[in-house]
């Protein structure tokens, strides 16, 4: 395959939302970014947002996740997932500012960690995340005095996934817990259950279900879910004794959407394909896939893969795309694990007239979407980050 294939993947109405100006009902924030933006037909766009970025020098500092468009990535000056892109913002203190191409919980994580001196700016404030935003701050308060009724609060120790709010951080911070990725969450339930004899799994069900059961040796019958919107989790207090893991009802919408038909079905279209998931995919597509890791590990998995191998992917669909074009001169072929799946809807909503619209703004002196972390949250998330960061 000597070009770039296409995916062939259908876009589903979510997506096509993503060409208009109109707010996923689905997403963390949805309020518009103040301002008028520049029409993204404008040609000069690109050559504004350059302008901008040399007008700023390193008074600036441009963080772009993996999920974000091509158009958004070819000005950031470094790109990662969201841990990694807050460490890196963290060890550039002489930028002033850092403009996050990524979402909300991700540029808080960012002003957690960085200087006071620093400031954090999200392009759009509409960019959320739904996961993160299916657990608030009252509701696990509510279900921690849930879980203290049943007589287990004492045992438990919360562990919340990166993709979480601030508010959700401290909580585990104030609680004893520690912070986790999709690549140290073995390692973070590991210490958890030498710290007690119960975890708390914060706000995605599938990493921790995934991690428990094929990483750890746990069964299904260990784990049970809390519903939020349920009286008292819709579990009873004998449940939650018996349980080992206790998972918060939350998922990924993108990686949420992949199913075992899509895994049947690209094994009969691609004799020979090697599938590869995300670990926020449900727990019966991990168990059919053949490797399942980060957004780092399938990177780097593809990185090392051989001449003319064949690949579906189970993640975001711009990173898919990106690393379908990227190995295509190496033979490798690599397709989307499903033909409908949407782009991550949130992150879409950093495009190039929002991130032209920041760096202008910053250009002219007016800081624009700053994201601050009260100073009582900021500590306990600090510290449940400390702790993740001293995980053996």
């Amino acid at each position: 395959m000597s070009a770039a294939q296409p995916l062939d993947v259908q876009p589903t109405p979510l997506a096509l939302l993503l060409l208009g100006r109109e707010a996923d009902p689905r997403s963390e924030r949805g309020v518009e970014c103040p301002g008028d933006l520049p029409a993204p037909s404008d040609p000069d766009l690109v050559a504004r947002a350059r302008a901008a970025k040399e007008k700023l020098g390193d008074r600036v500092f441009v963080l772009g996740h993996h999920y974000q468009r091509d158009e958004v990535i070819e000005f950031a000056d470094v790109t990662g997932d969201s841990f990694k892109l807050a460490r890196d913002a963290a060890a550039r203190p002489e930028a002033e500012y850092i403009v996050f191409c990524g979402v909300h919980f991700m540029a808080e994580s960012a002003d957690i960690l960085t200087s006071e001196a620093q400031q954090v700016v999200l392009p759009d404030l509409a960019a959320g995340c739904s996961m993160a935003d299916m657990a608030s701050a009252e509701q696990v308060a509510e279900c921690w005095d849930v879980l203290t009724e049943a007589g287990v609060a004492e045992v438990t120790v919360p562990v919340s996934y990166m993709n979480s709010s601030a508010d959700i951080k401290a909580f585990t911070g104030r609680h004893g817990g520690t912070i986790c990725t999709s690549s140290n969450a073995k390692r973070a339930l590991e210490w958890a259950f030498g710290e007690g004899e119960k975890v708390l799994f914060l706000p995605d069900q599938h990493l921790g279900r995934n991690t428990a059961v094929r990483d750890m040796g746990l069964t299904l019958d260990d784990c049970v879910v809390y519903n939020p919107h349920k009286p008292n989790g819709g579990l009873t207090p004998q449940q939650l004794r018996d349980a080992k893991m206790i998972l918060w009802r939350g998922h990924c919408s993108v990686h949420g959407r992949f199913s075992l038909d899509s895994v049947r079905e690209v094994r009969e279209r691609i004799p020979g394909v090697n599938v590869l998931v995300h670990p926020e995919c449900k727990h019966e597509v991990v168990a059919a896939a053949d490797q399942v890791g980060s957004t780092e590990y399938i990177i780097k998995t593809l990185e090392a893969a051989p001449r003319g191998s064949k690949w579906a992917i189970g993640t975001e669909l711009n990173l898919v795309r990106r690393l379908a074009n990227r190995f295509a001169a190496e033979d490798k072929e690599i397709v989307f694990l499903d033909r409908t799946v949407c782009f991550c809807s949130t992150m879409n909503r950093i495009d190039l007239p929002h991130l032209v619209w920041a760096l202008e703004s910053l250009a002219d002196g007016t800081v624009v979407n700053r994201i601050q972390v009260d100073a009582e949250t900021e500590k306990y998330a600090k510290l449940a980050l400390e702790r993740m960061l001293a995980l053996p």
